[in-house]
């Protein structure tokens, strides 16, 4: 389940990737962080890299009947061949979400209104002060979600969308060509 943010917690932030991590499973990602400490280090899934396929797709067993139509996000690169399930949704104008939940809690947060229902193969973890040393490096933008998110794509666009939105000098690097930021 989701940890307890603490004082210097980034739970609950979203990470946008560099351009210049163009490579790999991290390229234009935009990671929502469900766990976070400094000590304990990261846990977090990769909102904008569909997979293509869908829960019924990939597990057609009848316990995942009503979770059947929801699409799948390639989470991360570590643990790809383990699917999890996250809601998300927005009150009192904010966003708000629950990672790692099960296949029970996962129907029932669908029957929800305004509740989203995503599942991820893999996820995104650091270890202890890893993710710490790779903001230094500027490997990431920490940004906080805002209460559009569950309306926007959640495709390879997100991470461009967000970066405009960020500031002018993001919204630069958003925009400018791969092959410049390569050389």
């Amino acid at each position: 389940m989701n940890a307890e943010p603490g004082p210097s917690s980034l739970h609950g932030r979203l990470l946008l990737a560099a351009p210049m991590l163009r490579d790999g499973p991290f390229r234009q990602a935009a990671i929502l962080l469900g766990e976070h400490s400094a000590s304990e280090g990261a846990y977090g899934l990769v909102l904008n890299h569909p997979s293509g396929r869908t829960v019924g797709e990939l597990l057609p067993d009848s316990q995942f009947a009503p979770l059947a139509h929801i699409p799948v996000h390639l989470g991360g690169p570590v643990a790809r061949d383990q699917l999890t399930f996250a809601a998300f949704w927005v009150r009192q104008s904010r966003f708000q979400f629950a990672t790692r939940i099960s296949t029970a809690e996962a129907a029932a947060a669908l029957q929800r209104s305004g509740t989203q229902v995503r599942a991820f193969a893999g996820y995104a973890g650091w270890s202890q002060n890893q993710l710490e040393e790779e903001i230094e490096q500027d490997s990431w933008t920490v940004i906080d979600p805002t209460p559009n998110l569950l309306s926007l794509s959640h495709d390879p666009a997100l991470w461009k969308t967000l970066m405009r939105a960020h500031s002018p000098y993001h919204r630069i690097l958003a925009e400018t060509p791969g092959e410049i930021l390569s050389n």
